[in-house]
């Protein structure tokens, strides 16, 4: 027999075995599905706890190297060279003359809204707009037949009441006609002092209601502006500073002003400065000038003072506002000393109290030392990293 028939033959025998095989029971099925079921659960069993031992691993290493190397292994190196950590600065003493720049527009010194305090027809305007009035001057008035009347009739039975001699009739009656005369006196308009009419509001047969401004009268004499001082300048702002002025409707000329008035409470910018409103009074001015006008000026200290100043990036305040400057003695030792402070801007600040000289050496802890660094400064308030922001006036 060819070995191609022998070939064919063990074909034929493996096809018949095929057909003849008998197909799978329930229960074999189950079984089958049981062990594949197994089979994955120990599968993800196994990666479950290698990723768990992973993490713990993980989590060892990381604890071993930050109490090692005292940082994250995901963070470079600190240098731990002292002038890596820190740098230093020097006290200097400058002579300094601050100026604050203002801008607004000015005011009478004193402004009148003249109003009726009852209701009328005007019989009377006894001013014009431009004339000259004096304190108590009478402006203006309405229709009084009614008060007169009142008072009139009062006075009548006064008299009877004294002729009958009836002493509580006649207290009655003077209390009655008191109130009567302050009735007459509301029908009038007097000016509360010396200026000049800017408006009248009123022509005569008007008729007005209680509390409506007819005329307005204004003090000249002097002018009065408010402007904008921020917080940090109004710490060298006093009463009596003089003020240089500049107006447009008088370009050539200087005006002089002065603080005349500084309010205890300020106020917050839309731009969240703080400020204060701070009003200048001007008592002589050139003709050319009139309530509204705008002007430019600024205020400057008469004389220049010497200051000791110092970076206020080298000043540590503490929570309580303590403000300490880390001193670098000839022997290389560190001492902090308490200091009270004044920011100028620009990032100075001047000292104005504390045992602190010219020439004195700062050290200044660095702002990227974020990996747990101190300087060896010892006790005192303010003897940690520092308050970044500008210190406050102490």
């Amino acid at each position: 027999m060819k070995q191609g028939d022998v070939k064919d033959m063990n074909d034929k025998e493996i096809k018949k075995d095929k057909n003849t095989a008998q197909p799978m029971t329930t229960e074999e099925k189950v079984k089958e599905n049981m062990k594949k079921r197994k089979a994955r659960l120990r599968r993800k069993r196994i990666i479950n706890w290698s990723i768990f031992a992973l993490i713990i691993a993980l989590g060892i290493f990381t604890y071993s190297f930050y109490t090692s190397e005292g940082r994250m292994w995901w963070t470079p190196a600190a240098d731990t060279n002292l002038s890596a950590a820190v740098s230093e600065t020097t006290v200097q003493k400058i002579s300094i003359s601050q100026t604050i720049d203002l801008s607004g527009e000015v005011e009478p010194y004193d402004i009148q809204e003249a109003v009726f305090r009852s209701d009328g027809a005007v019989t009377q305007i006894l001013v014009k707009e431009g004339d000259t009035v004096t304190k108590g001057q009478l402006l203006a008035t309405i229709d009084d037949t009614s008060q007169q009347y009142q008072i009139a009739y009062i006075e009548s039975e006064i008299a009877s009441a004294e002729l009958e001699g009836s002493l509580t009739d006649l207290k009655l009656y003077e209390m009655e006609l008191t109130e009567a005369e302050t009735s007459l006196d509301f029908t009038r308009v007097y000016a509360n002092f010396d200026g000049v009419v800017a408006e009248v509001d009123i022509d005569e047969d008007d008729y007005v209601e209680a509390g409506t401004t007819v005329m307005t009268i204004v003090d000249t004499s002097k002018l009065i502006a408010s402007v904008e001082i921020d917080e940090i300048d109004m710490q060298s702002v006093e009463l009596g500073m003089e003020a240089v002025l500049s107006f447009d409707a008088v370009p050539s000329e200087e005006v002089i002003g002065y603080v005349n008035y500084i309010p205890l409470l300020g106020r917050t910018t839309d731009q969240g400065i703080g400020v204060k409103d701070v009003e200048l009074i001007i008592e002589e001015y050139p003709e050319g000038i009139a309530s509204g006008y705008t002007f430019a000026g600024v205020i400057s200290q008469e004389e220049e003072e010497e200051a000791l100043v110092v970076l206020s990036s080298a000043i540590n305040t503490d929570d309580d506002d303590n403000s300490t400057l880390a001193i670098r003695g000839d022997d290389g030792s560190v001492s902090v000393v308490l200091v009270k402070t004044k920011y100028l801007g620009e990032g100075m600040s001047e000292i104005l109290s504390g045992d602190v000289e010219e020439g004195d050496v700062v050290v200044i802890a660095s702002e990227e030392d974020e990996s747990g660094f101190q300087l060896g400064f010892g006790a005192g308030p303010g003897s940690g990293g520092g308050d970044r922001r500008p210190p406050a006036a102490q």
